[in-house]
């Protein structure tokens, strides 16, 4: 990616909220409260005909007793390390705090073009009060009110002055999305930490470390993809931080929303439970492809019954959705990772699959002669012909000459013949019959 913006700065200063009005939408939580946000989080913008990739991120603190401090000032490094345009904002009703001075001796380390944003100057009197900024050495001051968005525009242009070419609208567009869901404390994170090679998003053992929904641009097995990492979603019950943890888990079902595939992880240690339950079933609701991730399994006392009884009982809890694969695996020994990311471009690539109605004549018409619809009120209902609809989800219309007469126990039917004879593993399967 070119024209990358990152916007730094201590906690509680409003990066977050000039990071949504920059993208016109509410993508990153804000909250009063200092540290909502942790990992790096991205979204694409655009000013006077120049698109641009904004960097979200933690604020950056030093000598605090939170325990996620090393790691979000390890984020924010990151961010600097790779964009081209620093933003740094402040708090005007704060004033010049030595958490600012101390930031700033490392911003001026990164050799790139650093614009102060002197945010919450809703008034022309705390305006004229930015001055004071000028003591941390830069050049450039810019009174903003990120709620209000007052002099946005002069920062702006000075922001995309740096940038030769005109960007990109939205350089995931048309990527394929596969998100990684779960119940808290299950490995989501270190999952995707493990498959990028890198520290991509904070991991502890604290339930709720992730807030956000993080993007990450994946290449694998000749494939690009969007890979998003989520925040645990827990019941409403167990919702301890209401305002913050409902925000996050609704960015999680935001994203199994936009997802092609959604990979959901269990714990071994616990066993499929009902929010598990609730998550996969969704996930089959909204139509989208499906992998369930055991992990953990190497905590699991095994015998050479353990993963077929384990299998047994998650497909119990499931039915009647017996579609989905399921891999065992091991964040911690890094077992069988890259196979669970396999074979979710495998489920990907089974719903985008085309089938030649050629061919499903050729293989359905022929179980339909073994088991015809059975009669309804002393009629015979007759199956001519079968054919794919051309949606996203794998859709069927079966031609018939009274399709009122057909029950669903027959629909089962049919679905599962077209997943003996066609690879449809992991993807939900909408039948539908119309009269010829």
């Amino acid at each position: 990616m070119n024209n990358i913006v990152a916007i730094v700065g201590r906690p509680n200063v409003g990066k977050s909220t000039f990071f949504n009005r920059l993208l016109g939408t509410r993508k990153a939580i804000m909250d009063n409260e200092p540290g909502v946000t942790r990992d790096r989080h991205y979204g694409f913008s655009e000013w006077n005909g120049k698109y641009f990739t904004l960097i979200d991120t933690g604020g950056y603190v030093t000598g605090s007793d939170d325990v996620f401090e090393q790691a979000i000032r390890d984020q924010v490094q990151l961010a600097l390390d790779e964009c081209d345009v620093i933003i740094f904002m402040v708090d005007i009703n704060d004033g010049l705090t030595g958490y600012d001075q101390d930031f700033a001796n490392i911003l001026r380390k990164s050799k790139k073009p650093v614009y102060v944003a002197v945010n919450k100057a809703d008034t022309h009197e705390k305006a004229h009060l930015s001055g004071e900024f000028f003591a941390m050495g830069f050049k450039e001051i810019f009174p903003i009110s990120s709620q209000t968005g007052n002099g946005t525009g002069e920062l702006l242009d000075a922001v995309v002055s740096h940038f030769p070419t005109e960007g990109v609208e939205d350089p995931y567009e048309g990527i394929p999305r596969i998100s990684v869901l779960g119940r808290p404390n299950v490995g989501k994170s270190s999952f995707v930490n493990l498959l990028l090679g890198k520290d991509r998003n904070i991991v502890t053992d604290i339930a709720g470390t992730t807030r956000d929904s993080i993007d990450t641009h994946y290449k694998a097995y000749g494939k690009e993809f969007l890979l998003t990492d989520t925040a645990g979603i827990r019941r409403k019950t167990k919702l301890k931080d209401h305002q913050i943890e409902f925000y996050s888990v609704l960015r999680s079902l935001q994203s199994l929303e936009n997802s092609d595939v959604v990979m959901v992880i269990l714990d071994a240690t616990r066993g499929i439970e009902a929010q598990d339950v609730s998550i996969i079933s969704l996930a089959e609701k909204k139509r989208k492809g499906i992998v369930v991730l055991v992990n953990k399994w190497d905590a699991v006392p095994k015998d050479q019954n353990t993963a077929r009884n384990f299998e047994l009982e998650i497909r119990k809890r499931l039915a009647p959705i017996d579609y989905t694969p399921i891999l065992f695996i091991s964040v911690h020994e890094k077992q069988r990772i890259f196979q669970a990311l396999e074979k979710a471009i495998e489920v990907f690539e089974n719903r985008t699959r085309k089938i030649p109605t050629s061919e499903l004549n050729e293989k359905i018409l022929p179980e339909i002669e073994k088991y015809p619809p059975p009669g309804l009120k002393g009629k015979t209902v007759r199956i001519k012909y079968l054919m794919q609809l051309p949606t996203y989800t794998p859709s069927f219309a079966f031609f018939c000459n009274l399709p009122q007469y057909i029950r669903e126990p027959y629909q089962r039917y049919l679905e599962n013949k077209l997943r003996e004879n066609f690879k449809l593993e992991g993807v939900p399967v909408n039948i539908f019959f119309r009269k010829k």
